[in-house]
């Protein structure tokens, strides 16, 4: 017999997740991750100075504690000492004059913000939280069914039940719409506007692009609901807690281990085999967290699948990339402005939403944006025990920003061949760190060390993150929701019998909702046929 079940390939969010609940359930795991640590973008460590606590890429878990895997797996999570702490102040949004924006976790006092913002975008914003309740688990859903199945058939029933014929249409039309629409149509502030636009680039979206204003949406009703939550010490907490479940079930995880092929057998995956020759069997499935580059490109042997399955995996695109900031501060940021911005989880820096879209447009020209939208995370707002006492400390990401740089838009930066050298990465996090300090008044006097990660130096920390691409993949319309990871690719089944397909590049696409690994380990646990479950692909035997 062999000695796992299920074997995952990648500790990512999707992988640990899927692994506790298969764990739970009585199977044995097993966990391999090519890195010398677990956790995919959750990586908690001193980059800076002692005791200077970072999230080196992903920080903040709203969509990991509002989701299913989390309700399945609290109790067991916070028997392992996993505390989630929150904020009643998720978000702002600062502008080049000085004036800012806020949402909260109080419904009647965004209406009161909404409106000192423009009269009347506080009673927009009530009526758009009231008609988004009734439709809430239509929406919810398409972001957490398995779409290519009969669960997505049985939403699809639901949502006709639902809205009616001309109702479905008209929803789905709005789904479609993009952030600039949905912004523009409904409220009047420009403030209002710069407040929402943002949170699009977390989707891996820009404001213009379709269905990116459902996605604004939707963030905007969670994080009013959730607000924005972390786990006391860091994100490698929530890491520990779900490996030491999986352990306490009798699988393992184990760090530098590269799968280097998946083994075949007559029936399908049978395991995978290691750099250095080591194979490890699988009884039941063997779950790749990877991108389709990897999965068809690398990890499955030449022939194993339709040729269309590897040419649809060929055109695979990758989106935007990204570059993070870590600041270890001597004292706590002083904002001028609101008080409230000290107090914010994620505040915003940007002139709006022309200016988001403004600096996605140049970043996809393989411009350097003159003007980036800074995300400026403030862990400390939520979580003082991440710095010495009366220090400070900054997480700054920059989500517009080109794998392949073909010049500066604000013309004063050479880019020399267009890659991401030391040199340039600097320089540019010098104009992000000007602009910061005119709104954080002490950020230049209080600085200690200041780490930058560019696009090349992401690639080089996570095999799946291509050109910098934390998010794993485009998530154009054509490579999102039901076409994740591309038409010719849908669900999170494969043409290989007891192969799955999970992790950011599938859908529901990224994030730390651990959406794709769960979908895979409740339908592995339903009784009848897994593979009507994930999905369809023509089924294929070893080497055909």
């Amino acid at each position: 017999m062999p000695l796992y079940d299920a074997v995952f390939v990648g500790s990512g969010i999707n992988s640990l997740a899927g692994a506790a609940l298969l764990a739970k359930a009585g199977w044995r795991v097993c966990i391999l991750e090519r890195n010398d640590y677990l956790g995919g973008a959750i990586k908690t460590a001193e980059v800076t100075e002692p005791g200077f606590v970072h999230e080196v890429f992903a920080s903040w878990h709203p969509l990991f504690v509002g989701s299913p895997a989390y309700a399945e797996l609290g109790d067991d999570l916070r028997a392992r000492g996993l505390e989630y702490l929150n904020t009643d102040l998720p978000t702002g949004t600062v502008y080049p004059d000085g004036s800012s924006a806020f949402l909260s976790t109080s419904a009647e006092a965004n209406v009161r913000e909404l409106d000192r913002l423009a009269p009347g975008d506080g009673a927009v914003w009530q009526r758009l939280n009231d008609d988004f309740g009734p439709n809430a688990e239509i929406a919810f859903g398409l972001l957490g069914a398995e779409l290519w199945s009969g669960e997505g058939a049985s939403l699809a029933v639901k949502a006709f039940r639902h809205f009616g014929r001309r109702g479905l249409l008209d929803f789905s039309g709005t789904m479609l719409s993009s952030c600039r629409d949905w912004l523009e149509d409904n409220f009047a502030s420009e403030r209002t506007h710069g407040l929402f636009a943002p949170w699009v680039l977390h989707t891996g979206l820009g404001p213009d692009q379709a269905s990116s204003g459902f996605m604004a949406e939707v963030i905007a009703v969670t994080l009013q609901a959730g607000g924005m939550p972390v786990p006391r010490g860091g994100g490698a907490r929530l890491v520990e807690a779900l490996v030491r479940l999986v352990e306490d079930h009798g699988g393992e995880a184990r760090t530098g281990a590269d799968v280097e092929q998946i083994v075949l057998g007559a029936d399908g995956a049978r395991g995978v085999r290691l750099a250095g020759g080591e194979t490890v069997e699988a009884g039941r499935a063997v779950l790749c967290d990877v991108t389709p580059t990897q999965l068809y490109g690398r990890l499955l042997p030449e022939g194993a699948v339709p040729r269309e399955h590897t040419r649809a995996a060929e055109r695979f695109r990758y989106g935007r990339a990204e570059m993070q900031i870590h600041l270890a501060l001597s004292e706590p940021p002083r904002w001028d402005g609101d008080e409230r911005l000290a107090q914010t989880a994620i505040v915003h820096v940007t002139p709006g939403l022309d200016g988001v879209s403004r600096a996605v447009n140049e970043a996809e020209r393989g411009l350097l944006p003159a003007e980036a939208t800074i995300v400026c995370g403030q862990p400390l707002a939520v979580d003082p025990s991440r710095a010495p006492e009366g220090r400070g400390l900054l997480w700054i990401q920059l989500q517009e920003l080109p794998p392949r740089v073909k010049g500066d838009a604000a013309g004063e930066l050479e880019t020399g061949d267009g890659t991401w050298t030391e040199e340039l990465r600097e320089r540019y996090a010098d104009r992000i760190q000007e602009r910061l300090a005119r709104h954080v008044t002490n950020l230049e006097s209080a600085l200690i060390t200041r780490v930058v990660m560019s696009p090349a130096d992401m690639e080089a920390a996570n095999v799946n993150w291509v050109g910098g691409d934390i998010y794993a993949g485009s998530c154009a319309l054509d490579q999102n929701l039901l076409w994740r990871p591309k038409p010719g690719l849908p669900g999170h089944g494969t043409a290989v019998d007891r192969l799955f397909h999970i992790g950011a590049s599938t859908h529901p696409g990224p994030g730390l909702g651990a959406g794709s690994g769960y979908l895979a380990a409740k339908a592995l646990l339903r009784p009848g046929p897994v593979r009507r479950a994930l999905g369809r692909l023509p089924r294929v035997g070893a080497g055909s």
